[in-house]
């Protein structure tokens, strides 16, 4: 430790070269001019951390050659001695190698003497610590004095006649509180649940995002817009939150529910992997019992009541996600997922997607890239293709060219072109992993007549018109009408409760860097996609071994 401290001060170019230079632009001053301004510098220093911090304090006692040194200053000629020590140094360059430490190895810096433990009694280190390590950017102080308007949104949220007097009560007085109480009693305790998690709902999955918000740590569920307005932002749900309620006690509140925030709990079970408990579920009850929340939570889920919803299947399957996501009374388990990775011969850029299913909405889904092959995971699923699974696989060695407009309304051409490269594909002859071997195959008609790899990397392709045929069910008539390029895929279709699962051929259509679609040919059935737009901080995957492994588990919790 004192090592690189040692380091950081010979590459800070401390001691005598700071006073050298000062005495170079100083030259032609008289020599009283020179003491005072050296006063003033040394006073500036001090406050720096306080006045119980001095110049001559020392961890060491100081012998006679310490004592000759410190006096061997009263000669112009000889200069200021050089620094022998980290403890030499001036106060506000401590200051400044502390800040660079790891929070961690400060508490541990501190037991050293008592001029280090009053140098990190400093609140730039601690808050330079919380803003590098945690992101956390909001001023303590200046909160203090304009209102705490993060605090007020969160209540707000579950409560709308809660005005900012009567929020205030309800929180503590952080007038005594600072950057290291926040460090050491909030943000470093709870820094392993940062990040994104797909809770355990059975099949319905979905994504929480844990992040620091100003004095909190708050756990965001996210949800899909509202079906099918697929290119509408992500709604967001608070479900718990982290704070401060004593200088030194961190307290743990559940959001759920319309009364407001009340006592909750959180427990790491093992390592990436963690669950919340409701202390107080009565919180989470409507007056107007279970039909009241019923349809609240349709309102909130969908954006309309169930008499707006005339298909008699699409009603049931909403009855049945509210039974199910229900009785759990926001007491779950959460098991950490990664952003996949981004290399430069991706086809796009991977990451979160909202896509359209049909009857059960609107769903999030996670692009990756492997090789000669593009995987959608979904993060949220429904009774028939849970989360965790597979829904798309794209074959990138197979790209496939359209036909003309008039025949792509033709759901007979579209097939026939997108089974003959299927056909392809499950009798072997087109390889998987030498694209010079696929370019020989001769293609069905309609596929690209080139390097299959030349095509997925291909990204200044020309946009060529794209139209759904006749008798494609679409949830958005709103559609991009041009594409850049298409690859054949399958989809995973399957029976209720996940039965006779099957990968079916399907049309893989890049619209954009942002948005693509897919048609499944057996379903006569267009999904389209579009990017997840939100930044997500603590969410990269530590390498793509650990990415995959975390896509394999994903799949083995609902299987």
């Amino acid at each position: 430790m004192l090592s690189r401290m040692a380091v950081c001060a010979r590459l800070c170019g401390a001691g005598q070269s700071r006073r050298c230079r000062r005495r170079q632009r100083h030259s032609q001053a008289d020599q009283g001019s020179d003491s005072e301004m050296d006063m003033d510098d040394e006073e500036e220093e001090e406050r720096v951390v306080g006045s119980s911090v001095s110049r001559s304090s020392s961890c060491h006692n100081s012998g006679p050659s310490g004592a000759a040194r410190l006096g061997s200053g009263d000669s112009a000629s000889a200069g200021p001695p050089r620094p022998q020590s980290l403890l030499d140094l001036p106060p506000e360059l401590l200051v400044e190698i502390c800040s660079s430490l790891p929070g961690t190895a400060l508490p541990n810096l501190a037991l050293v003497c008592k001029k280090f433990r009053q140098i990190l009694n400093t609140e730039t280190i601690w808050r330079r610590r919380c803003k590098e390590e945690f992101g956390m950017s909001d001023d303590l102080r200046k909160m203090e004095i304009v209102g705490m308007s993060s605090r007020d949104l969160y209540v707000k949220r579950v409560n709308p006649q809660v005005k900012s007097g009567r929020f205030m009560k309800l929180l503590p007085d952080y007038e005594h509180m600072d950057y290291r109480d926040v460090y050491t009693h909030l943000l470093h305790p709870y820094r392993h649940i940062l990040g994104l998690w797909q809770p355990d709902i059975g099949p319905y999955g979905g994504l929480l995002n844990v992040v620091v918000d100003g004095l909190f740590i708050i756990g965001w569920m996210y949800l899909p817009p509202h079906d099918p307005r697929v290119e509408d932002p992500m709604r967001r749900r608070p479900l718990f939150r982290i704070h401060l309620w004593e200088k030194n006690k961190a307290t743990i509140e559940c959001m759920y529910g319309h009364k407001g925030p009340h006592k909750g709990d959180i427990q790491t079970v093992k390592k990436d992997e963690f669950s919340t408990k409701c202390n107080q579920t009565d919180h989470h009850r409507m007056p107007g019992g279970r039909q009241e929340e019923f349809r609240t939570w349709l309102q909130e889920e969908w954006g309309r009541t169930l008499e707006d919803i005339f298909h008699e299947h699409m009603q049931e399957l909403i009855l049945m996600k509210f039974i199910y996501t229900s009785q759990y009374d926001n007491c779950l388990t959460y098991r950490r997922i990664y952003l996949p990775p981004c290399l430069p011969s991706d086809l796009l850029k991977p990451g979160l997607f909202k896509g359209t299913y049909g009857s059960h909405g609107l769903e999030i889904i996670m692009l990756s890239f492997h090789e000669s092959k593009a995987k959608a995971t979904k993060l949220t699923g429904d009774p028939n293709v849970p989360a965790g699974q597979l829904t798309l696989e794209i074959d990138l060695n197979c790209p496939v060219r359209l036909p003309d407009l008039e025949h792509q309304r033709s759901m007979e051409e579209l097939s026939r072109l997108v089974l003959g490269v299927h056909e392809e594909a499950q009798r072997g002859l087109q390889s998987r992993d030498t694209p010079s071997e696929a370019a020989e195959v001769p293609s069905p008609q309609g596929a690209e007549d080139v390097e299959p790899g030349a095509a997925a990397c291909s990204h200044t392709s020309e946009a060529q018109p794209f139209v759904l045929p006749l008798g494609v069910m679409t949830r958005n008539e709103e559609y991009p009408r041009t594409c850049k390029m298409c690859f054949y895929g399958t989809g995973l279709i399957a029976g209720h409760g996940f039965t006779s699962p099957e990968r079916t051929p399907g049309l893989f259509a890049l619209f954009d860097d942002d948005r693509f679609g897919f048609i499944w040919l057996e379903l006569k059935s267009f999904s389209l996609y579009s990017r997840l737009t939100d930044q997500l901080s603590h969410a990269q995957a530590p390498s793509m071994e650990r990415f995959e492994a975390m896509l394999r588990n994903m799949q083995s919790w609902t299987s």
